[in-house]
């Protein structure tokens, strides 16, 4: 058994157990669907609306190579710098290089789940570089030394009453400052850094084929103010991310807003072509975007997992699947959590696949995930893949292939079926009842088999 695996059981036993965790989690999941019903009803035919997102994101990836070097060559006529970088090494090498050049000592963060991927925070601050978090969820965690716990909703786990006992403790704001009290002390904090930084580091929720740009989409406005303030912005995005036309945002802005949140639209939806012109009066003097593989060619290759670069991480899985309500994000120990980070973290070059080969069966299989994905994303099949895949090349634990194959062996032999139940009830207590859970009780075997009332008339 991996130590990965090992500490996944134990956080589940934790979370799963807690009356508190499930609680919230209980309250906030209650409000997002109570959301999400409401602003689906904006779309006329939500079915259709799903089923032409996925369409446009399987030409994509069908015709990626085409897209990207269309969207470089528009990016880099407006001064743009695209870089590409075939992992994370070579993603940390190009940063590091431009906080050289440009002698950063404050960056600004917007949320984004990429640079989780690439352990941005931890690079910068090896660096001596004091890296801040803007989002107000982002910014919660970061102070209490913690990953995001949602793709969306970072501290999701958190009441008012902890952040206001965490804020007290590291800023010595009242015990008692409500949540619009705590919003205006990390205001005021941010304001201030915005203008100091030297550099705006950002994801990207899309990209441009067409016009060379990249989309961010946001509640807050931290976005606008981390790529346009410092004077230089780098974003990091996935090549997933590209779509072919600024016009298909129509559907794809309502799409995330709806299944991210539950809003027709998010607050602030901002198009990036390039650092500032000569004609305009605010905007970084240079723009980075960095253009992250990291396994995902590889993904986009195989014809099983292909689907998963459809996705637009609205968050939408997490929300509904009962295993991720019952373990929570932090569990999952990857920067993807839920389903969508069980199908695609054992294949994104974030450790070898059989250290994550465990995520792919924290699901109940009740396709829930795949029900609620904005763009239809098979997600329960491919956490089936991942499963024969496993099986396949041979990485379940050895103890547990044992047991398989004693348990087929005593299945295709009548003799041991009708073995007398007190040797049967030994072997389970024996063997199996650890494995059948602490909290349940073992069942006993009865007298006699089916097989042996049949014989004797008593069925």
């Amino acid at each position: 058994m991996n130590n990965r695996l090992v500490t996944f059981l134990e956080k589940s036993e934790e979370k799963a157990f807690s009356k508190e965790h499930r609680k919230r989690l209980k309250f906030n999941m209650g409000k997002y669907h109570t959301k999400v019903a409401l602003g689906k009803q904006q779309f006329q035919d939500l079915e259709q609306a799903r089923q032409t997102a996925k369409n446009i994101k399987a030409y994509t990836v069908a015709n990626l190579a085409q897209l990207l070097q269309e969207f470089e060559e528009k990016f880099t006529a407006r001064g743009g710098k695209v870089i590409w970088a075939e992992n994370i090494s070579q993603a940390q090498d190009a940063i590091s290089q431009i906080m050289k050049e440009k002698a950063a000592k404050v960056v600004v963060k917007s949320k984004s789940m990429i640079t989780e991927e690439i352990q941005l925070n931890r690079l910068l601050e090896e660096q001596n570089i004091e890296v801040l978090e803007t989002d107000l969820g982002e910014f919660i965690v970061q102070v209490k030394g913690e990953a995001p716990y949602h793709i969306v909703t970072p501290a999701m786990h958190l009441s008012k009453e902890d952040i206001a006992e965490l804020f007290h403790e590291k800023f010595d704001t009242p015990l008692t400052a409500t949540p619009e009290e705590l919003t205006a002390y990390v205001r005021k904090v941010l304001r201030a850094r915005f203008a100091q930084a030297d550099i705006g580091i950002s994801g990207g929720n899309f990209l441009l084929a067409d016009t060379g740009s990249m989309v961010l989409v946001e509640n807050e406005g931290n976005a606008r103010l981390t790529t346009t303030l410092p004077k230089t912005h780098i974003a990091i995005v996935g090549i997933e991310k590209m779509i072919p036309s600024i016009e298909q945002l129509d559907l794809f802005l309502p799409l995330l807003a709806t299944y991210g949140t539950g809003q027709n639209m998010t607050v602030y939806n901002t198009i990036l072509s390039g650092p500032k012109q000569t004609h305009e009066i605010d905007g970084p003097e240079d723009m980075y975007i960095i253009l992250l593989d990291n396994g995902r060619s590889s993904i986009m290759q195989d014809e099983y997992m292909r689907e998963s670069m459809y996705c637009i991480r609205c968050g939408s899985c997490l929300n509904n699947c009962p295993v991720y309500q019952t373990i929570g994000g932090h569990t999952y120990d990857s920067p993807y959590s839920g389903p969508i980070g069980a199908v695609i973290s054992p294949h994104l070059g974030i450790g070898d696949f059989e250290d994550n080969t465990h995520l792919s069966h924290a699901s109940s299989l009740c396709g829930s995930c795949t029900e609620n994905c904005p763009v239809n994303i098979n997600l329960h099949k491919m956490l089936l893949y991942n499963r024969s895949y496993e099986e396949a090349e041979n990485l379940r634990p050895k103890s547990e292939q044992f047991m398989w194959k004693a348990w087929r062996t005593a299945m295709l032999s009548r003799s041991m079926m009708n073995a007398p139940s007190f040797s049967k009830n030994l072997v389970g207590n024996l063997f199996l009842s650890k494995a059948w859970g602490e909290r349940r009780t073992f069942p006993k075997f009865p007298k006699y088999t089916f097989n042996q009332l049949w014989k004797k008339g008593k069925v």
